[in-house]
């Protein structure tokens, strides 16, 4: 089986590096027929992480941006060049995660149970492990209701279990699931972009599935979209909404108009509710 890693990056030199090397630990250890070659994008990075990167791991295709990429963006600027090749298959990877020995390995034994099972390849979702609160940080989740769209993570059962959302800290897409709709969406700059890829495979009946296993390790460093709103200011907390590091509040409406289109209005108006009574909602909305 021939892979292509893809990732981006943003001056996070060591991160990546250690990323890159419990990739090739991996690889190193892995008793499969695995062949992969690694694309990274780096966007705009002034901490000399390109040129440590070539010089550590001199195969990389480096693709080289300006800064205004993002995640969603540079990985699809990392997966567009890797079409040019043939692969059996695609590895999202985020810079900031590190993966487990057993990676190649958990990914042959999900394909395998999904072909068995669903006749066909699909997207698997590696879970990692917070190694610092020790706990699930990303993997797949399963929607609970689509109205309020609430879901819940699903822990590694020791075989392959169907998902609806996935994170791409890690996330392996078959060369057939490109092949019937494409890479990740336009209209995404940073987050968002993995969740709408794995709803949009399970629209056109490709299979989305968690490893049996957790698969590496990331910090879970999201707080929450609003956690701190009332204490900016109003000028803030507009840049804050559309910040594609921040809520992102483009994507996230174009996401919730493409697969929750009845809850897309209510987003919209809390969202500028949250704006413009911070305080308010603190003390209405989010007591327990």
């Amino acid at each position: 089986m021939t892979i292509a890693v893809l990732l981006t990056c943003h001056n996070r030199k060591v991160k990546t590096i250690n990323c890159l090397n419990n990739l090739y630990r991996a690889y190193t250890k892995s008793n499969s027929s695995i062949e992969f070659d690694i694309y990274l994008t780096d966007d705009g990075s002034t901490d000399g992480t390109a040129e440590e990167v070539k010089k550590q791991f001199p195969k990389t295709t480096i693709l080289k941006s300006d800064g205004s990429l993002f995640w969603a963006k540079g990985m699809n600027n990392s997966w567009k060049e890797a079409l040019k090749k043939n692969y059996d298959g695609y590895l999202l990877l985020n810079d900031d995660t590190n993966v487990y020995d057993n990676v190649f390995s958990q990914i042959i034994e999900t394909n395998t149970f999904c072909i068995e099972t669903f006749k066909q390849s699909g997207v698997y979702v590696g879970t990692t492990i917070d190694p610092v609160k020790k706990k699930l940080s990303y993997g797949g989740s399963v929607l609970l209701n689509k109205f309020l769209y609430t879901f819940k993570k699903l822990k590694p059962s020791g075989t392959p279990q169907q998902c609806d959302l996935g994170n791409a800290n890690i996330m392996f897409v078959s060369n057939t699931v490109v092949e019937k709709v494409g890479i990740l969406s336009k209209g995404y700059i940073h987050g968002v972009a993995d969740y709408d890829y794995t709803l949009t495979c399970i629209k056109n009946k490709i299979p989305v599935l968690i490893t049996p296993d957790f698969c590496g390790e990331c910090v879970n460093d999201h707080k929450g979209l609003y956690h701190n709103f009332h204490l900016k200011t109003f000028r803030e907390r507009i840049k804050h909404l559309y910040n594609p590091t921040g809520i992102a509040f483009k994507s996230r409406l174009l996401f919730m108009r493409k697969f929750f289109p009845y809850r897309y209005p209510i987003f919209y108006l809390m969202g500028w509710f949250k704006v413009l009574f911070p305080k308010f909602y603190m003390n209405q909305f989010t007591k327990r």
